[in-house]
């Protein structure tokens, strides 16, 4: 709270970007507190639409944020980052579902964790969601990179 009363202090709102992404990019990265999307991208606030998941993972969510950020917000391109050393990579999703039941006492149905055994075939599972939603127009590139969280760089895979 202290932060942002700093931060109103200094506030002007004809210095805020536009709702619109200025480079008409949505970006969907894990929410791994190791990757800074606007640095590894350089991006400014109001470049781009970040979203943002475990694993960076294309949920329902996901598609129901980017067809609003294509159809009233200009975007025109996505990128999906997923990255090494990710806390989905090698989860068994019904063994969480087995242990969660046990601490709680609770039916844990079909909550969905998303674990996975194979980073780059994750991402281009994730970037095929997005290119075969029927609600995404086939003009909108989608772009997956892995982020490497020991060296910085990203590599293109999709």
């Amino acid at each position: 709270m202290q932060a942002n009363q700093d931060y109103a202090r200094t506030f002007e709102e004809r210095d805020q970007p536009d709702k619109h992404p200025a480079k008409h990019v949505a970006v969907l990265a894990c929410m791994d507190c190791r990757i800074q999307v606007e640095e590894i991208l350089g991006l400014n606030p109001g470049d781009a639409h970040i979203l943002r998941n475990a694993g960076g993972i294309v949920t329902d969510d996901v598609v129901r944020s980017l067809i609003l950020s294509y159809r009233f917000l200009g975007t025109r391109e996505i990128v999906v980052i997923n990255h090494t050393e990710c806390g989905l990579l090698g989860l068994f999703d019904d063994q969480l579902r087995k242990e969660l039941a046990l601490e709680t006492g609770r039916d844990t149905g079909d909550l969905k964790f998303y674990g996975f055994l194979d980073l780059e075939s994750n991402l281009q599972s994730q970037v095929q969601k997005i290119k075969e939603s029927p609600f995404m127009p086939q003009h909108i590139v989608v772009h997956g990179l892995i982020y490497d969280v020991r060296t910085g760089l990203l590599q293109r895979v999709v």
